[in-house]
């Protein structure tokens, strides 16, 4: 072999070597790039949650604080923007947003069902929303609508009016079965046929029934914090000017709003004919919203608290985040 030959060779074999030794650098500087970049997701999802959940141990604390005999939307656990933004003064790194609902001013829609049959008062109470102002379903499309989430509810494989039972289900392109239980999570109610997503949660147009149902509470309604739509669904003479006198009178912090009567003091309320027993000013439930906040990442925390009644102790009902 000449001494040309071998220095060809030669230069073959680092021409070889270079390259394997540039594909591995550039192979481990990627890698180690994705570690960093995964740890430091990592830390920042670490630090969002713990934003969150600071936002959720700020709610339960205004809600223990709260000791006077009712509950209401002029209370500081129902005016949580400012806490908000002063969040932002305690964390170098991001901040939370912070909302507290009453789960008592909604509808139990659980209660929609007295053994197999209608709970009366709820189904009214769900006809009238439907198809009152704000909803505005036909009676034919409200009733089809109650039907089929009292047939979710009870425990017989009976159809009940323009209900949906486990025939109906079954035959859907994603068949599922019917329930015949009550409701776990208020979720579960866009399993049942005719309530679309639209409804649920609502459009620019009209609100969702996600934030006037409930599956919890004792079946009475804190006419201090039920949503609107609500209210104007609490009797059948109710009207769009009784709810609006309504709510003003109950925003205004000087108003005493410690007996469910005091709606009586609205002009027109003697018609009205609200059932004594439906309404209350007393919660015990409550829904915490948290959204910890880092630049342009977000994490959301969502948990239902129930309030013990001497107002010393939350228990956790449940908790989710997103």
């Amino acid at each position: 072999m000449t001494t040309n030959n071998r220095r060809g060779i030669a230069l073959i074999i680092v021409l070889l070597m270079i390259s394997i030794i540039v594909a591995i650098t550039i192979q481990w500087n990627r890698s180690t790039r994705s570690e960093v970049y995964e740890a430091a997701n990592l830390s920042d999802g670490i630090r969002l949650r713990y934003l969150a959940e600071s936002g959720f141990y700020a709610g339960e604390a205004l809600l223990l604080a709260d000791r006077n005999g009712f509950d209401a939307l002029t209370e500081e656990w129902a005016k949580t923007e400012t806490l908000s933004l002063r969040s932002e003064d305690y964390f170098d790194k991001g901040s939370f947003q912070l909302s507290i609902e009453d789960e008592g001013g909604r509808i139990p829609v659980n209660g929609l069902v007295s053994g197999n049959g209608y709970n009366a008062t709820v189904r009214d109470l769900l006809l009238r929303l439907l198809t009152g102002p704000y909803f505005r379903l036909s009676p034919d499309q409200a009733g089809e609508v109650v039907d089929a989430v009292k047939d979710w509810i009870d425990e017989d494989n009976e159809v009940t009016g323009d209900g949906a039972e486990g025939r109906y289900y079954a035959g859907l392109d994603r068949p599922h079965a019917a329930k015949n239980a009550p409701l776990d999570c208020i979720e579960e109610l866009l399993m049942v046929r005719g309530i679309t997503r639209e409804l649920f949660y609502g459009t620019a147009e009209s609100p969702g029934l996600a934030a006037c149902l409930t599956i919890f509470g004792d079946g009475k309604i804190n006419i201090n914090t039920a949503p609107t739509p609500v209210l104007r669904a609490l009797s059948a003479e109710m009207t769009d000017d009784g709810v609006e006198e309504l709510d003003e009178y109950r925003r205004n912090g000087k108003n005493d709003l410690a007996e469910s009567a005091w709606y009586s003091r609205i002009p027109g309320a003697a018609d009205w004919n609200i059932p004594s027993g439906l309404i209350s000013v007393r919660s015990d439930t409550f829904r915490i919203t948290s959204v910890g906040l880092q630049g342009r990442m977000k994490q959301r925390l969502t948990a239902v608290v129930k309030r013990t009644a001497d107002r010393r102790k939350i228990d956790l009902l449940s908790w989710r985040v997103a």
